[in-house]
């Protein structure tokens, strides 16, 4: 976990508690060298460590943060453990639904016509197989070569839908090939599953967050993550607030110091955690 994301809380005010997730990061098994781990990899699982983690460190309740998919576990969380989240700020909002998921592995060919085409013939997919589901069969090969490679094809796509703003972010398809192969064995394997939720992801279960404090934050520009994914959860979520960010893409621009602000605002009202 980067020490730059420590930088959004005041350490005189909160106790800051980061984790990597299971498979990526420090924690071990990684994703991309164990394959059989994908068995015991599932939303229901990561809350489960969740609340592991929670009751080890002997916290109550806390805040919880999250950025992308981080948004989707978080809001997960908060609906299974309600009582045990004080707030949540979150941004580069996601919410797991399945036409969400379609939408950045098959409908945004209309955006992007030759990029989607090269991500597609990359995928080796038969007659009538999802994009999807021939990653997944590659991703998930015996030999390390195809799953290399099928890393460095799916960051490729993802650098090009991150963002529409002029100022790319870093690009994933120019990381280490280690890192590739993490982060796309994780999405793949999320997103092939329906990211192990509903059909609508966590839109239905959006009345048990209930009256947490708010904080929703996306970029004008996110063009992986459709401002009607946001405004959607806004408006399931009474007790939202719906930041839109004029410079910003799936990240990007002012986001970072927008959810610092978010935090602070939640920690002046009292929110602690």
């Amino acid at each position: 976990m980067s020490p730059r994301y420590r930088r959004h809380y005041d350490p005189e005010r909160w106790r800051i508690v980061y984790l990597d997730q299971r498979g990526c990061g420090r924690s071990r098994p990684l994703a991309h060298e164990d394959l059989a781990s994908l068995a015991t990899n599932t939303t229901d699982q990561l809350i489960d460590d969740l609340e592991l983690l929670r009751e080890h460190l002997g916290i109550d309740r806390w805040l919880v943060v999250g950025g992308s998919w981080g948004v989707t576990l978080a809001l997960a969380y908060a609906q299974r453990h309600p009582g045990r989240v004080t707030g949540l700020a979150l941004a580069a909002v996601t919410d797991g639904a399945r036409e969400y998921l379609e939408w950045i592995t098959q409908d945004m060919r209309r955006v992007f016509p030759r990029e989607w085409d090269e991500f597609a013939a990359a995928s080796g997919r038969r007659p009538g197989q999802r994009v999807l589901d021939a990653y997944l069969e590659r991703i998930t090969d015996p030999d390390p070569a195809v799953r290399f490679a099928a890393a460095r094809d799916w960051c490729r796509w993802e650098d090009v839908h991150v963002s529409l703003a002029p100022d790319p972010l870093p690009s994933l398809a120019d990381a280490e090939p280690g890192f590739r192969a993490q982060i796309a064995t994780l999405v793949i394997h999320y997103w092939a599953n329906d990211c192990f939720l509903p059909p609508d992801g966590v839109r239905s279960g959006m009345p048990a967050v209930g009256g947490n404090p708010r904080g929703l934050i996306h970029g004008r520009y996110d063009i992986s993550g459709p401002l009607s994914v946001a405004w959607d959860l806004h408006r399931a979520w009474p007790a939202s607030r719906l930041v839109v960010l004029e410079d910003s893409g799936h990240g990007g621009g002012s986001m970072t110091e927008a959810l610092a602000a978010a935090i602070a605002e939640l920690g002046e009202a009292g929110v602690t955690g």
